[in-house]
């Protein structure tokens, strides 16, 4: 499932390396390989060339080792055989951000959220629909039909307004884009086909746009048109997401938010909705966070215990272990909101064996291993990581290791850790590089330079 507040809450916690900026993650990284879907991997040139020259649609995957809902679209999605039948619908294009060498791509195309699909006409180098998030094979073929639509144009009413807010959005005009897919649920029959995927993107654009109260009251509204289905899924938790970023003090903001917490409760509760574990996480997710913003210690571990006992028995029933993987981030995090980070250890450690290129089963045992006071183990995974991460993805690691090292009391060892990682971030290119991260590691390098981090020094 898309998560919108995943990329902030799980960024940090893992990072990126210049040595190996172009080698592959992980055998993530061959999963599109194995699929029937023949996709060209990190050459948006050629697949441009090719998408030209066949005169079809652009299909382009944007991903990330780090990105768990990336991960379970490679390991459970794309290597479904329905999907063969559209091998030559488009031409397909992989990308794997952490690389330096699509920063180009991310330039023309910038990408906010993990996967990001995109749908472009060669023509013109133009997205003609960019959709966030996780899909099941029907949704996939939805957006086909709706990528083409848009290419070969000829859409009338409620279908012309989605494709004009696709277009938006994949122009980057979020606003635009919501008022264009605010118009077509307006337009449509109750009865449309594709209200759910339109009220999906609309969402996704209103967060885009910050719109993040009338995000969540448009969900409220909304949602109870949509049939229950991965449509209403993912809608939920964007809703309920736009109503977690809602500024403290804000008078709707409790309100909005207790009732997208309910509609998230009905997801998960039977009958079950037809969509992939971690999709069913990424709600788990959104209600452990609206349980802390209502400062209930006590039912966001509730909601946590149940999160992690699910994904442990999702995990155990993963067919290997890139599989398996796809659920490392959650446990984690779940862990953590339990204050026992020790129960996601050996699950971690187990990812580190069996995927000995991937650098997150370290990077992330290294926090892990730092809340559980084990330091010395948590430095030793820390330079693990650092040995295998790519590009941007290293300024997060280097941020776990001066945490480490602040723990270890050693602050000019931190200092000096953080200093790296400021002069590393300006090597890379702009469009790998998150404004936002740079201003944590100005802010901590700060907070441990001044007078009251030093032991001894004057006030």
């Amino acid at each position: 499932m898309r998560s919108l507040l995943a990329c902030l809450f799980l960024s940090g916690s893992i990072a990126c390396t210049a040595t190996n900026a172009n080698a592959p993650a992980s055998a993530s990284a061959e999963a599109h390989a194995e699929g029937p879907l023949p996709f060209i991997p990190d050459d948006y040139a050629r697949a441009l060339a090719d998408a030209k020259a066949k005169g079809v649609p652009l299909f382009v995957d944007t991903w990330a080792p780090w990105c768990h809902t990336c991960r379970s679209m490679r390991a459970y999605v794309f290597t479904d055989k329905a999907l063969a039948k559209h091998a030559d619908r488009f031409v397909w294009l992989e990308l794997n951000t952490d690389l330096t060498q699509n920063a180009t791509f991310q330039e023309k195309y910038p990408v906010e959220f993990w996967p990001t699909f995109f749908i472009i006409d060669p023509r013109e180098e133009k997205a003609l629909l960019r959709f966030a998030g996780s899909a099941t094979v029907p949704q996939l073929e939805r957006l086909f039909e709706d990528g083409e639509r848009a290419y070969q144009g000829g859409a009338t009413g409620a279908e012309a307004l989605l494709a004009r807010g696709d277009a938006l959005y994949g122009e980057r005009k979020p606003a635009e884009a919501a008022e264009a897919l605010s118009l077509a649920l307006a337009e449509a029959p109750a009865d449309w086909s594709r209200r759910g995927r339109a009220l999906e993107s609309l969402l996704m654009a209103q967060y885009g746009a910050k719109q993040y109260v009338p995000c969540a009251q448009k969900a409220v509204a909304e949602l109870p048109k949509v049939p229950r289905s991965l449509n209403l899924a993912n809608g939920v938790l964007n809703g309920l997401s736009c109503a977690l970023a809602i500024p403290e003090g804000s008078p709707e903001a409790a309100d909005l938010r207790h009732a997208l917490e309910a509609k998230a409760r009905d997801v998960l509760a039977p009958p079950a909705i037809d969509m992939e574990a971690d999709d069913r996480s990424g709600l788990y997710e959104v209600l452990v966070e609206a349980r802390k913003q209502d400062k209930d210690t006590a039912g966001a571990k509730q909601v946590a215990q149940e999160w992690l006992t699910f994904l442990e028995g999702e995990a155990a029933k993963a067919p290997n272990p890139e599989a398996r993987s796809v659920f490392d981030s959650h446990r984690m995090l779940a862990a953590m909101t339990l204050e026992q980070p020790q129960r996601a250890i050996p699950a971690l450690e187990q990812s580190e064996k069996d995927l000995p290129q991937d650098y997150n089963p370290p990077a992330r045992l290294a926090t892990l291993y730092r809340l559980s006071g084990r330091l010395d183990d948590a430095l030793a995974a820390n330079d693990r990581a650092l040995a295998r991460v790519q590009g941007a993805r290293r300024l997060s690691v280097l941020s776990g290791r001066a945490d480490i090292q602040v723990a270890r009391k050693d602050t000019a060892g931190a200092v000096k850790t953080l200093e790296e990682a400021l002069t590393f971030a300006k090597t890379l290119p702009a469009a790998q590089v998150s404004p936002r991260q740079v201003e944590s590691l100005e802010k901590k390098l700060a907070g441990l330079k001044s007078p009251a981090a030093v032991p001894g020094a004057a006030p």
